[in-house]
């Protein structure tokens, strides 16, 4: 292994490439003072500069996105700071994103706009085995508890994905490894007031299999849909629609292991809105959306699940100024979700409003405020939080903040019908249900930090420091642990389960950014950052929360060597080792990844690209028990029109 970190840090310390490409090449762009062109909307909820949030955000731009040549988003996440990821298997496979030692399913993630939380799955969260990264052009993310504006699920952070906006056409192939292949096209103008972008992707792989002890391949694919298109009737007003169709087919091993079961997903989302800005005292916007997920599955072990939910959202943003400097940011929101397991439908209204002061000048940015939201079963629930950031001189900026998030019990916590499971070598009989007591997941976070420089210099350094404590948080337990729902006469009865507030955590570290470019030519970029998270409920031991490493790292370089356009690049990835789920006697150990990859520009308009991941084929896990991929190779070619 030591060799392979030798021979990765060797490779990226070659030097050189044109000023042009250095500056489409900017991989991360964060927050910081110089960088005023970068704008952000997961801070406040609407456009912004993003050295204008106390916040820690870091934003993914296109350039980078195609620079990292990866159809899959979670290589795309490795450049981030504070993630952290686990998947079950090949492509499509449950993947876990955790930010700062949160759950997966504390991210809010947003796909133009659209919140895409799965109630399909009984903890929420996001499907991200199923989103490509072919037709998405940006990538935001905020690190830290953020629910005065985002609501229910924004604990770790929220994320935002925003899909391509183009004026011609883009076209991509690329072939490789496990007989693979993935299609994209896009096409994209403006006539008068309208304008639009159609966007088309497939993708299949033979794969690998899911887990360790099957010689059996599964299998992936899927085709998706997007569009968005934009309506200009006035000069400050503007009206806007997007939509997303997808679906896929993964092969998986079922319960137990080793079967040729089937998962079917099929993901439908749309949103329209009218957005009002310019100058002006006001501005704002005002959206309907609407996410569906229909999931079942076929098989020996699986066959004849079958699970459906949609959410519907309408919220309304906006911003008024005050006076010189000072701006309120006003909201409010409804969500009403549904869910259908077979037997029976279940649903959930929440509505909501918030508040936000700001106060913005040259060298200041400051901001506080307060959500309310009313849940159906649980009831009324406060948000609160405050950020600021500092210039102290042209180069240097300071930020802190403290920011609350809460999380709502998903419908099958809530509802999950009453069911037996009998132990087929004991012959015990054991019952769960869901629990409508259940209150929200809550988190609080500190955070303080300084930025040195910007990505248009030579120099850009950011660290953070952070501190989440979280409670209540919702754990499946027995009613040896608590006595409501199931439980309520079966107190201390082991033989019965459902879901509780029963557990508590911590997380702190720090994170640090850096960019280099010694000459010209060449840009160095990297991110490490230590986080330790731990379990503090009442019958733990204070042991680390399972599948959270301590130390992460991405190191990258991109070069253009004297061959005109002809770039280099290379990106080496360290995960040290953790605990694997909530069995402490496994262990995921550390690995180390390096990936090479290569473009050349054939004309102006058409570049090959290829790259090799796993260049030493480390043999490693993410999730015990489940397969990783080994050395593969891919190739391909992109035409911009």
């Amino acid at each position: 292994m030591k060799s392979f970190v030798a021979v990765s840090l060797s490779t990226l310390a070659v030097a050189l490439a044109s000023p042009t490409y250095a500056a489409e090449a900017v991989a991360v762009e964060p927050s910081s003072s110089s960088v005023e062109n970068v704008i952000t909307v997961v801070g406040i909820g609407l456009p912004e500069r993003v050295d204008a949030s106390g916040q820690a955000i870091t934003v993914i731009s296109e350039a980078a996105i195609d620079a990292i040549q990866s159809n899959d988003m979670i290589r795309v996440f490795e450049r981030l700071p504070g993630i952290v990821i686990s998947r079950n298997g090949g492509p499509g496979g449950a993947t876990g994103v955790r930010v700062r030692g949160a759950a997966s399913e504390q991210l809010l993630v947003l796909l133009d706009g659209v919140r895409t939380d799965d109630p399909t799955l009984p903890s929420g969260g996001t499907s991200f085995g199923n989103l490509l990264a072919g037709n998405v052009e940006k990538v935001e993310l905020l690190r830290g508890s953020n629910s005065v504006i985002w609501g229910s699920q924004a604990i770790g952070g929220v994320m935002a994905l925003t899909t391509r906006q183009l004026e011609g056409a883009r076209l991509s192939a690329e072939y490789g490894s496990f007989d693979s292949f993935t299609g994209t096209a896009a096409a994209g103008g403006t006539a008068g007031i309208v304008s639009g972008t159609v966007a088309a992707g497939y993708t299949r792989t033979d794969g690998y299999s899911e887990v360790t002890n099957d010689p059996e391949t599964d299998g992936y694919r899927q085709w998706e849909v997007t569009g968005k298109a934009k309506v200009d009737p006035g000069e400050r007003l503007s009206l806007v629609t997007n939509g997303r169709f997808a679906d896929s087919r993964r092969e998986i091993d079922g319960f137990g292991g080793t079967s040729t079961d089937v998962q079917f997903t099929r993901d439908f989302s749309v949103g329209a809105g009218m957005r009002y800005v310019g100058e002006g005292p006001v501005e704002g916007s005002a959206n309907f959306a609407v996410y569906d997920t229909r999931r079942h599955y076929e098989g020996p072990t699986m066959g004849g699940l079958a699970y459906e939910a949609r959410t519907y959202r309408a919220d309304i943003i906006g911003r008024w100024s005050i006076v010189e400097n000072v701006s309120l940011i006003f909201g409010g929101a409804y969500d009403w979700n549904r869910f259908n397991d077979g037997m029976g439908e279940k649903s959930f209204g929440q509505t909501a409003g918030h508040a936000l002061l700001q106060y913005n000048d040259d060298r200041v940015n400051l901001a506080a405020g307060a959500r309310y939201d009313q849940h159906d079963t649980f009831g009324g629930q406060w948000t609160f939080g405050a950020n600021g950031s500092f210039a102290v001189t042209s180069d240097i900026r300071l930020r802190a903040s403290f920011g609350e998030g809460f999380k709502s019990p998903t419908l099958y916590q809530l509802f999950a019908p009453q069911e037996s499971y009998t132990n087929v070598k004991t012959g015990e009989v054991f019952w769960s249900s869901g629990n409508t007591g259940l209150k929200p997941e809550h988190s609080r976070t500190y955070e303080g930090g300084v930025e040195f420089g910007s990505r248009a210099d030579r120099v850009f350094l950011g660290l953070s420091v952070f501190r989440r404590d979280s409670q209540d948080l919702i754990d499946y337990t027995t009613c040896a642990s608590i006595s409501v729902g199931i439980c309520s006469s079966r107190a201390g009865d082991f033989y019965y389960s459902t879901y509780g507030n029963v557990g508590r955590a911590r997380a702190e570290g720090g994170e640090v950014e850096l960019s280099l470019r010694p000459v010209s030519s060449l840009l160095l970029q990297g991110v490490y950052s230590y986080v330790k998270a731990w379990d503090r409920s009442e019958d733990s031991d204070g042991r680390d929360l399972p599948r959270r490493p301590r130390h992460t790292a991405t190191l990258a370089v991109d070069w253009e060597t004297p061959a005109k356009g002809f770039v280099i690049g290379a990106d080496l990835r360290y995960v040290s080792s953790s605990y694997d789920r909530n069995y402490y006697t496994d262990r995921l150990a550390a690995y180390t990844l390096v990936t090479l990859r290569a473009s050349l520009p054939l004309t102006e308009s058409v570049e090959l690209f290829g790259r090799i991941e796993n260049m030493f084929d480390e043999e490693y896990q993410t999730a015990k028990g489940f397969s990783t991929a080994g050395r593969a190779a891919y190739v391909g070619a992109r035409a911009r029109f």
